[in-house]
């Protein structure tokens, strides 16, 4: 009876919001790390810069984003005539806060020759004190675009700098910043977890430290890891990033099993957001994320030259 009053709520509420949406003109996005109920009611799902891309292109006039504060940023930044909206502004990431622009400009100081580059997972203020940034897909390749005798100087996570490091061959000094939920996944534990499953492939997210990485069987991204799966034969897999993405998998893939290489890997940010606060934050157009002009305006360069390499 329980759950069937939760599912009654969980619809009423669904059907709310999307009265609100479209009251509003508005586009909602969904992170895969998000709750299961929340990427139900999105328009968009997917890694944060494709989600701010997607929504760029729409008419909506509003963006509501299911994620992350970082996220919500880079939103704003791709689309500075539209009003973007994080249901939840508690939501942020220890990975981020581990670089603060202050901390950054102080590095820059000491390292003036050196090119930065910032993955997508930092503040709008620290975009805006890079010469690029990079997603988890492309970071090797927009390293690669470096010139050798450069110094790269990679912030805000270390396990994604060593990765790039090794993969384009060029020098680069990392930031001490990692994700809390990759970055606690043992070699330990992923090769008891490969014992308990033998047939299964391994698929290993970059945040996660090299020890891991070098058991993997992929190596990539969210969507590159999305992607994988869809593209391969097997039908077993070790998923080996933040456990929200074993929805999208499971919902597109039923016929295969996948395998947590953790059930610690749970990141408590993204599972701040309920329906409840998506449907406030659509009908008070509040809490709303803004990027000053001048940090707007420097961050899209980093932006920009990133996407004009990965193209």
């Amino acid at each position: 009876m329980l759950q069937k009053t939760k599912q009654l709520t969980l619809k009423k509420l669904t059907e709310e919001i999307q009265t609100w949406k479209e009251k509003r003109k508005a586009v909602i996005l969904a992170h895969v790390y998000q709750p299961g109920e929340i990427q139900d009611i999105a328009d968009f799902i997917g890694d944060s810069l494709y989600l701010s891309q997607q929504a760029a292109q729409t008419q909506a006039q509003v963006i509501l984003f299911c994620g992350v504060r970082f996220m919500a940023e880079t939103a704003a930044i791709l689309s500075p005539e539209k009003i973007v909206l994080l249901p939840e502004m508690q939501a942020g990431c220890s990975m981020a806060d581990m670089a603060t622009a202050e901390e950054v400009a102080k590095k820059i100081k000491v390292m003036p020759q050196a090119t930065v580059i910032s993955y997508v997972n930092s503040f709008a203020a620290v975009k805006a004190l890079s010469d690029y940034c990079c997603t988890s897909a492309n970071a090797v390749e927009v390293a690669r675009a470096v010139s050798p005798e450069k110094e790269i100087l990679f912030i805000p996570d270390k396990n994604l700098g060593q990765f790039a490091a090794s993969r384009s061959e060029r020098k680069i000094t990392r930031w001490r910043g990692y994700c809390a939920a990759h970055n606690s996944l043992s070699k330990k534990t992923v090769l008891k977890r490969k014992q308990e499953h033998p047939q299964a492939l391994l698929l290993v997210h970059p945040e996660c430290p090299p020890a891991v990485c070098a058991l993997a069987d992929y190596i990539g991204s969210t969507k590159g890891i999305l992607d994988f799966v869809k593209n391969s034969q097997a039908v077993e897999f070790i998923i080996a990033t933040e456990i929200g993405i074993l929805y999208p998998l499971q919902k597109a893939h039923p016929d295969k099993c996948f395998y947590p290489a953790s059930e610690k890997m749970v990141c408590p940010d993204m599972k701040l957001i309920t329906p409840e606060k998506v449907l406030a934050s659509l009908k008070t157009l509040t809490p709303r994320v803004k990027v000053p002009k001048e940090i707007r305006q420097k961050a899209l360069i980093a932006l920009e030259r990133m996407l004009e390499i990965s193209k």
